[in-house]
Parts: C-alpha cells; structure tokens; sequence
C-alpha cells in the first residue's frame, strides 16, 4: 500500500504546483496587418484555434478587420517561469510539449519579438495551440493566393517568422533589432528594371554595369534594414531571383516586375505610370487604416561624362515641403557620414527641387536618389563594392531614423 502511495505522488506531483491563471500577450497592429498576417508573425497561423481564440479574446466577428495601431490580444499565454522546469512552471507533464514550448521561446528570442530570454526575465510565452490543438490544421497560403496588396506587404510574403525571401537565402532572416520604425510605412522604388536597364556602361575588363542592377541591390538593403527595425516596407520594383547580392559585378537581366507580379511596359510613361499607381493605391489604404506616417524614396545611378565625379544627390519636388525635409535629412546623413569616415574628403552632394514624374505624381512625400556617376571610375566603386552598397544602405536608414 505505501508504494502504491508513492507511486501516485510521483505520477501527481508536477501538477500539484500552484500556477497562477496566466494572462494573454497584446501587441499593436501594423499598417496592412489582418488576423492571418498578425498571427503568421508570431508563428500562430496554422493551428484554426489560435484564430478562434484571436477573435474570443478580442470579442471580434469571424473575419472583422484591424485597425492600425490598437493593441489586440495574441493566444499567447504568460506564465511566470519559476526557474526550474517549464512542465511544473504551467502545470503539465507532458516533456514533447514543453520542449516545444521552449523552442518556441527561442525563436522569438531568434526573430527578436522577446528582448530577453524567458530564464533571465522569468516571463514564459505559451502559444494556445500547444496546450489545445498541436496538429496544423490550416494550410499556409501560397504567394499566388495571398492578397497581392493586402495583409501580406512587409517586403514580400514572409515564408515563415521573420523570413523574406526576395533577400535571397543568406539575407532572408531578418531579425527584429527594435521597433523604433514601427507603425512607419515606407516605399523603396529602385530605377528602371524589366526591359529597361537605364544606364549602361562597359568596364575596360568587358564587364558590363547596368543601372538597374546597382539601384535595386542598394534599395533591397534599405528595405531589409527598415523591416529589421519594425517598419512596413514595400519594394515596388521585384526581381523573383535576384536577392541581396554580395558580388562586385552584378548581371543585367530583364525578369524584374513591379509589386502585384505586374509586367513591366516597354514604353516610357506608362511605366512610370504603372509605379505611382501602385505607391498612390497603398498610399490611400493606409491612410484610410490611419497610418500619418509614409515616406517615398527612389533610387536610380545617374549617368554623365566620364569626367564627373559626382557624390549622391538629392531631388524633391517643389510642391512637397515634406518631401524636401525628407530630402534634407537623407543628405544631412551622408554629409555627416561622409566627414566622419573620409575627413578630409569633403561632401558635394545637394539637395534640390525638381519637377519629375515619381516625385509629381505620388500623393507620398518622396525623395529622389542620384548614388552618382556610372561612367566615372570613383563613383563606379561606390555601387560596385558590395561593401559599399551596405553603407549606402546603412547611412540613409539612419537619415530615415
């Protein structure tokens, strides 16, 4: 009998633990966001219960939308983790599971959603569908069912937490350093593309330079960088297989669309006109959704004589006081940047106002970018060391901050 005893106390003794009913983890909506996209973020989307319970904890109708900004729960549960075990922390026995709690944990700790680990801050994240329905019973959407300009714009459809892959695999993961960009949304338009390569010059080793190339590779930095720091970001322009690339010389093709998987026109206006349609249509949703704070920046290589050397500069329109500062603060950057790691070297980038077709026809505050000359040996190196393309990437993020 008095084994018969112990064995029960053994068997009863992880659950016999005092757990406080733990309380649900509340985060903000961001600009696009929708119940599936939310919840894709923090790796809750395919289990059908953490959608139910997303809509009874937020007393929501099946289906209702999100308002930018306002804080729902998430069928998170928060547990105080008692630094022993996390079975006897929330009262199960179950090892599987709590070891998917724990790796579940790492992951948001990965993707930067937690700022510290649960055994330092003793703050245990338990998703509901661990504890209720751990089978996946909701298919992942593919990109051609996603909404082209609906829930899905951080970037690209992210295929799993924090993962993009219009950055190509060695960049796709992009952990969450801060949220300091949060609630900003930004569109990053890079020159020309498709069937129009922009400038083109051919190197004395027979390599040959495109523009588009150049200008896209520095606009994908800019956009991974600003989804690093809780932005929503767009790149109109896409290549399907062209990530972030870590080469000097960087191959002309024509394969590149525009956002919605839209073909690029061979003539001139109506594929501008195809760009400022889309940036005014994602302008108008957010505003509508309440979003105040949306910012353009377009980046093309200027072409000139061999002979001129040229830094970046900028272009803003003359109507858009916004767009001006805009313009200000990215060059104040580079200016400040430029003296602190070329003393000596000087800056000679402007800023200046100028009537073209991005900067007149989006309803966004806009700046244009110039990254300098492809026909000069200086400016060359600027877009052509990869190295180089990241602190261009880096300092304007910071005249962005």
């Amino acid at each position: 009998m008095s084994r018969l005893i112990i064995l029960l106390f053994c068997t009863t003794l992880l659950t016999s633990f005092s757990v406080d009913k733990p309380k649900y983890l509340s985060t903000e909506a961001l600009p696009g966001d929708g119940v599936f996209s939310l919840l894709r973020r923090y790796g809750l989307d395919r289990n059908s219960c953490n959608h139910n319970q997303f809509y009874k904890l937020n007393d929501m109708k099946n289906g209702a939308g999100l308002k930018v900004g306002k804080s729902y729960y998430l069928p998170i549960q928060i547990y105080t983790f008692n630094g022993k075990t996390i079975r006897s922390s929330i009262g199960i026995n179950d090892w599987t599971t709590a070891k998917n709690i724990e790796i579940y944990n790492e992951a948001m700790l990965k993707d930067g959603y937690r700022q510290s680990s649960f055994k330092t801050d003793k703050v245990l994240w338990v998703p509901y569908h661990l504890l209720n329905c751990p089978d996946e019973d909701v298919p992942a959407p593919s990109a051609e069912a996603a909404p082209v300009n609906g829930e899905v714009n951080l970037a690209v459809e992210p295929s799993g937490n924090r993962r993009f892959p219009i950055f190509g695999k060695k960049h796709e993961h992009v952990p969450l350093k801060d949220n300091s960009l949060r609630g900003k949304v930004y569109y990053i338009e890079s020159g020309h593309g498709g069937p129009d390569p922009g400038a083109m010059v051919t190197l004395k080793n027979k390599k040959t330079l495109c523009e588009d190339e150049y200008a896209y590779d520095v606009a994908l930095r800019l956009v991974r960088n600003l989804v690093a720091h809780g932005a929503t970001a767009y790149m109109i322009t896409r290549d399907p297989d062209d990530g972030i690339r870590d080469d000097e010389y960087l191959q002309c093709d024509t394969d590149e669309v525009v956002w919605g998987n839209e073909a690029i026109p061979r003539s001139h206006k109506p594929r501008l006109f195809q760009r400022s349609d889309v940036i005014n249509e994602l302008y108008d949703k957010h505003e509508k959704q309440g979003v105040q704070d949306q910012k353009l920046i377009v980046i093309h290589v200027d072409s000139r004589g061999k002979g001129a050397q040229t830094d970046l500069y900028f272009y803003y329109h003359s109507e858009d006081p916004a767009g001006k500062k805009l313009a200000l603060d990215l060059h104040k950057s580079m200016e400040f940047h430029y003296k602190k790691y070329r003393n000596g070297r000087g800056y000679d980038g402007t800023v200046s106002a100028r009537d073209l077709h991005m900067l007149r026809e989006t309803k966004v505050p806009s700046a244009y970018i110039e990254l300098g000359n492809i026909r000069h040996p200086t400016d060359q190196q600027r877009i052509i060391l990869p190295k180089n393309r990241q602190l261009l990437a880096d300092w304007l993020l910071e005249g962005l901050k």
